[in-house]
């Protein structure tokens, strides 16, 4: 026979899964669609221009991690006219959760033998007033030196750090979303912070007006795609 409190227990049991059920992630947000980045990006953006090259720093772990975090990745080095240049990642996960989150170059750089001896907020200006919350880093290892801007999207959001992209975490778990994400990392080998942030924002600017048009959410987000100018 059934106890008042055997009954009691069991309803707060019921209730306590119901209200988990309730917060479970189910709406998916999904910016990138069914494209696929590789297409979406050109091999010529203004006067940037695709060269073969293997010197890339690549999210690829040995545990193949990598292949879990990114369902996509694009991996590139542009040379502009003026004998510039400029690497490129672009690395894409349609599903962020406890589990699969995009991992920041920080973490990333001193995995390959950098150390990072840099690291601060920035506000990367792509036309007169937009501008991409990221950040700004300086990897050093014992063959070359990197200054690096990258910025992250998670879902509708571009959090600057690892807290914001834990409270953006939290904040669309309890929204019931399970958004995806993409890391927009571009490095180069200037020979101060000052000349490298001036040629990743002149490069970042060149690669959101030449990108196709319906790929432009995927890396900036709705909101800012619609004020980029082509």
């Amino acid at each position: 026979m059934t106890s008042r409190r055997d009954f009691l227990i069991g309803a707060g049991c019921v209730a306590a899964a119901g209200t988990a059920w309730s917060r479970t992630p189910r709406n998916r947000v999904n910016l990138l669609g069914n494209h696929k980045l590789d297409a979406l990006i050109p091999d010529q953006l203004g006067n940037w221009k695709h060269v073969p090259s293997d010197a890339i720093v690549t999210p690829q772990s040995e545990d193949s991690l990598a292949s879990k975090l990114y369902s996509q990745s694009v991996g590139r080095l542009y040379e502009d006219t003026d004998g510039n240049a400029v690497m490129m990642l672009i690395a894409y996960g349609d599903t962020q959760s406890d589990q699969l989150q995009l991992h920041r170059p920080e973490i990333c750089y001193p995995a390959f033998g950098f150390n990072v001896v840099r690291s601060a907020p920035a506000s990367l200006s792509i036309q007169p007033g937009v501008v991409i919350p990221g950040r700004t880093l300086t990897a050093e290892s014992t063959m070359r030196t990197e200054r690096i801007a990258y910025w992250t999207r998670i879902g509708e959001f571009l959090p600057q750090s690892g807290t914001e992209q834990r409270t953006v975490k939290f904040e669309n778990a309890l929204s019931g979303i399970i958004p995806d994400g993409v890391l927009v990392r571009i490095s180069n080998l200037a020979p101060d912070d000052a000349a490298g942030l001036a040629l990743n924002e002149r490069f970042a600017a060149a690669l959101l007006r030449g990108i196709v048009p319906i790929g432009r959410p995927a890396l900036i987000g709705t909101r800012l795609s619609r004020v980029i100018a082509a």
